[in-house]
């Protein structure tokens, strides 16, 4: 497979992810009460309801300059009002687990669907971009799963955090939340999720994908 389809296959599965993820959140902000990222527009698989010019576009392109093994990015946060939530703590843990969560699945559900093509008769002969597609997905879902599970806010697992801290510990954490992408960014090019989340993903695309 030559270096163009396989960008175009790890865009195209970056962006479902990304959209998968950031609808997940708007479903389940309205599962608990709140109609905000409905009437945003923001539950939908349209990929342009969601695009950010920094995580959707600049950082997966300087990954793919840089030869990254992984690509990643993010969408516009999904805009919810935690005062509609039937019970604001949980409201907001869920919606923050909602994306990752999807995330997951969609990762198992690749796999599986990969694993399948496998068995199929005649196997060795299918194209190689249709035999890679689900395989880029599941990476590509997990990636973005774990890296969102972070708890560095904005990012999705400060929401599952925030949900468990007391009010005071909560409003303190919450102060990080303006400087959370220099944080990211900082930690990004220091190497340290590299070595946080290669081994996890090493781990789990192995329980996923291997033979």
């Amino acid at each position: 497979m030559d270096r163009l389809t396989f960008i175009v296959l790890q865009f195209g599965s970056l962006a479902f992810a990304i959209v998968c993820h950031e609808a997940a959140h708007g479903w389940m902000a309205r599962r608990c009460g709140d109609p905000t990222a409905e009437r945003a527009g923001r539950i939908t698989l349209n990929p342009l309801a969601h695009v950010d010019l920094v995580g959707s576009i600049i950082l997966p392109v300087l990954l793919v300059v840089a030869n990254s093994p992984v690509l990643f990015g993010w969408a516009k946060p999904v805009p919810f009002n935690p005062m509609n939530f039937r019970n604001v703590r949980k409201g907001v843990m869920l919606v923050g687990a909602a994306g990752p969560l999807a995330n997951f699945a969609l990762a198992l559900l690749a796999a599986a669907v990969a694993r399948l093509m496998m068995l199929l008769p005649g196997a060795a002969a299918l194209p190689e971009p249709l035999v890679a597609l689900p395989v880029l997905l599941c990476l590509t879902n997990l990636m973005l799963g774990l890296f969102n599970l972070i708890p560095i806010p904005p990012l999705d697992g400060s929401r599952v955090v925030l949900g468990l801290l007391p009010p005071a510990l909560a409003r303190s954490y919450l102060r990080l939340e303006p400087f959370g992408f220099l944080i990211v960014f900082g930690l990004l090019w220091l190497g340290v999720f590299d070595r946080i989340l290669h081994p996890l993903m090493g781990l789990f695309s192995g329980l996923l994908l291997a033979p």
